[in-house]
């Protein structure tokens, strides 16, 4: 039986990050993932995209990934927040701040492909068990064991401590006997890319409808992708309709800030919820990323701070010589991510509800709220820090430091 000092079950954006980082290490590694990441199956590695904020620009910088990233990524120089039907709105730029971009937008097919080059050039630190799935889990009194099987036959391998980065319906965390909270939002996520007769500026808009938040982000080609969130029934109409008619339907809601809409490319969709695990750290067991908590997409802050989670993770284990799953090890690593991981909670959860309350004097408020926002520089100058984290000490990859 192969035993490794720690073994990462999940190897999506997250899980592959870690591992990553942790081939900076003096650790033996292995990673576990059920799919192949060039695989058509894969759904981590879709043409779904993901804003990056600019602390996981720096990640990626450390971990040596970025320049393949940005090469295929469109940058975020603006970012318009707004209530359709009300006066209130907020816009910051990016040059006010003082920086060359808030973040960047890239298809999770493109971080997917530069992470796993990445991996295949650490072949002596990290070992792949692609594709394997875990079918059980045993910890026992200095490690966990982990039964795996690909295509037909089965391994047993051990490790001193086992990360669980494999989504927000962990089987790791199920072994763990981690319990989790879910709070449905009764919404369901439709996710497209689209088209306007004009290439974008730059500016990523997030607009608060009647029929749902929806954040349009800008693509390198000059396009954009789509997210909105609708109640499951209008979800489900909004999804069969042609693409003329969803583009009018999307064009109503949204207005006409990007242009008129004239192409739209295959629609996706799942469910909305915030699943958040009672304690991030079991016996020998961590969560990061959707394992230790699945956000609403309001914002864009979910893997943001599942990466802060696996940079934060990697660096504790860096400065560890004797046993990287000792329960004071993995104390310290839940203490670090504790006061960012309860504000990104607090703060998306916020939004949802601040936000869908359609009540006359809410929504005066809210948008009272935006303009006096839009006028307090101090203010958008926090709002343009988030992407550092929402408390606690960020990460050294995150400020551009060595893991150690």
């Amino acid at each position: 039986m192969d035993v490794f000092d720690v073994a990462v079950v999940g190897g999506g954006m997250v899980g592959a990050s870690l591992a990553l980082g942790l081939a900076q290490t003096h650790w033996k590694i292995v990673l576990i993932e059920g799919v192949e990441p060039a695989a058509r199956a894969q759904p981590s590695f879709d043409e779904r995209t993901t804003a990056l904020g600019n602390a996981s620009r720096r990640i990626f910088q450390g971990l040596g990934v970025w320049d393949a990233i940005a090469a295929e990524a469109a940058r975020i120089e603006a970012i318009h927040v707004s209530d359709a039907g009300r006066f209130g709105f907020a816009r910051l730029t990016a040059r006010e701040q003082g920086v060359e971009a808030f973040g960047y937008v890239a298809a999770n097919r493109v971080i997917g492909a530069a992470l796993w080059a990445g991996l295949t050039r650490e072949p002596r630190r990290v070992g792949l068990r692609v594709p394997a799935r875990v079918q059980a889990v045993e910890a026992v009194e200095q490690h966990v064991e982990l039964t795996l099987s690909s295509a037909g036959a089965s391994e047993r391998i051990a490790a001193r401590l086992v990360i669980a980065a494999d989504g927000a319906d962990s089987q790791v965390r199920g072994a763990a006997g981690i319990e989790t909270h879910v709070k449905e939002y009764g919404q369901v996520a439709i996710v497209a890319n689209v088209r306007a007769d004009r290439t974008h500026d730059g500016t990523a808009y997030e607009r608060f409808t009647s029929a749902g938040p929806m954040a349009f982000l800008p693509l390198r080609d000059g396009s954009y992708t789509v997210v909105w969130a609708r109640e499951p029934a209008d979800a489900e109409a909004t999804l069969e309709l042609d693409a003329a008619a969803f583009l009018s339907q999307l064009q109503r809601y949204f207005g006409w800030r990007v242009g008129r809409l004239v192409h739209a490319g295959p629609r996706a969709s799942y469910p909305l919820r915030l699943t958040r695990a009672v304690a991030p750290i079991g016996r020998r067991t961590v969560l990061i990323g959707n394992a230790a908590q699945a956000l609403h997409p309001v914002a864009g802050q979910g893997f943001n701070l599942g990466l802060r989670d696996a940079a934060m993770l990697a660096e504790v284990l860096a400065s560890e010589d004797d046993d990287p799953g000792d329960a004071r090890v993995l104390a310290r690593f839940a203490e670090e991510r504790a006061r960012d991981r309860r504000g990104v909670v607090a703060f998306t959860d916020g939004l949802v509800r601040l936000f869908g309350d359609r009540r006359l004097p809410v929504g005066l408020a809210r948008n009272l709220g935006l303009l006096i926002f839009d006028l307090l520089p101090p203010a958008k100058s926090a709002l343009a820090r988030v992407s550092v984290g929402f408390g606690g000490r960020t990460p050294r990859l995150a400020r551009g430091l060595s893991l150690q």
